[in-house]
């Protein structure tokens, strides 16, 4: 279960503040996992390994409190361990979750001396390693630090302009201003349902990324969309402003359910939501077929901050064999002269760049079509692609390629 359903299933009737502190303490031990470890491994006798996992769950979550949240006096993170090990396990540990504590409290606040930058940014270390072979220790400690920090709500007008909808918040006294490339509104509030007209679908929430794709995607005024893998469907909702008609298709049944409540909610009734194998599409043909492709997810780590406990160099290599069946089950769904975009939110060039060139040396009757002028990021051939550590926002990639007249 994803982090989000698994807290909200959890925390659901707690009051907002509680709500809040837990989301905090529960991503945060996400986000410093090993480098809590490498501070907590010198002051356990029995080790990481031979400690009860229960009681190691509980000292991470008190030394993520003293270590990082100002607001909790480090004798209250104690004290709150000391109970929660008590209500949970039992009396008997007790002196020793807070005879560990009060050692944490105590310690320097820098990392210990000689932890390498992976373990001090709790992330995998293969993936470091790749990351400092293409960006360099400079941009790499820059995406690190960005994966471990906090970012902002950004929401997406339904219809109309951003402009428009800063200006219904300016007047309910709700302060935002303008994402990266003007991709949504940044918000202050963390919480979508209490802004001026979340009831009535005036915005939906998406990270300014996303919404990048879509204005890369530039969908014809009436065109029909095919938006393959398209829960939960944030970008169904972008599709659906300019297209005549959206066939939102998904693998993931309770996935969809979540997409028909967001187009409820938002009032779009141009879209049509089939439950389907995108590598076996139900329509023929559609002027534009979006592949939000299954990857890695490497350029979402903010904001999933378990996301980065999931990758493994083996399920790379599945994915990207993944992502090649999918388009060559959708190229054939593109009419002649249609558009076929390929997106992901990873950070990883073969699922990204090299994916596209593989899929052009099979389908020559496909070629990059980036529109110019379009205000996003790009890279040396022209596709969108957003790195976390320089626009200041989720990464993404996508190509825009369009299909002979002729049909190939």
């Amino acid at each position: 279960m994803p982090f989000d359903a698994a807290l909200e299933r959890g925390l659901g009737g707690l009051p907002d503040a509680d709500r809040r502190l837990c989301h905090e303490l529960a991503a945060g031990v996400l986000r410093s996992g090993e480098a809590l470890d490498a501070i907590l491994a010198p002051l356990l006798r029995r080790g990481l390994d031979h400690t009860d996992p229960s009681v190691l769950e509980i000292l991470r979550l008190g030394a993520y409190q003293i270590r990082e949240l100002d607001r909790i006096p480090p004798h209250a993170a104690v004290a709150t361990a000391v109970a929660l090990t008590r209500e949970r396990i039992g009396e008997r540990q007790t002196g020793f979750v807070n005879a560990v504590l009060r050692r944490v409290s105590r310690a320097p606040v820098s990392p210990p001396p000689g932890l390498d930058l992976a373990t001090r940014t709790s992330h995998p270390e293969w993936l470091v390693a790749r990351w400092l072979e293409r960006f360099g220790p400079d941009q790499t400690e820059a995406l690190l630090a960005w994966n471990n920090s906090h970012p902002p709500l950004v929401v997406q007008p339904t219809s109309g302009d951003v402009d428009a909808l800063a200006a219904r918040f300016e007047a309910a006294g709700v302060r935002s201003f303008p994402a990266p490339y003007g991709a949504g509104l940044v918000l202050e509030e963390t919480h979508p349902e209490r802004l001026p007209g979340y009831d009535t679908g005036a915005f939906y929430v998406q990270d300014p990324a996303q919404a990048l794709v879509v204005r890369f995607a530039a969908v014809p005024p009436g065109a029909t969309v095919i938006d393959a893998c398209a829960a939960p469907g944030g970008k169904t909702i972008g599709l659906a402003r300019t297209a005549g008609l959206v066939i939102a298709t998904d693998l993931a049944r309770r996935r969809l359910t979540r997409l028909r409540e967001n187009l409820a909610r938002t009032g779009r009734q141009n879209v049509a939501v089939i439950h389907a194998d995108a590598l076996q599409p139900p329509v023929a043909v559609a002027d534009v077929v979006l592949l939000d492709a299954p990857c890695l997810g490497t350029g979402t780590f903010a904001r999933h901050p378990d996301a980065r406990l999931r990758v493994r160099p083996e399920a790379l290599e599945r994915l990207v064999a993944q992502q090649a069946a999918l388009l060559d089950a959708l190229a054939d769904r593109v009419r002649p002269g249609g558009v076929l975009c390929y997106a992901t939110c990873s950070l990883e060039e073969e699922e990204n760049t090299l994916q596209v060139d593989r899929f052009l040396a099979r389908h020559p009757a496909f070629r990059r079509a980036a529109i110019e002028g379009l205000d996003v990021p790009r890279n040396a051939v022209g596709d969108l692609t957003v790195l976390p550590q320089r626009d200041g926002m989720d990464g993404a990639y996508a190509a825009r390629l369009v299909r002979d007249e002729t049909g190939g």
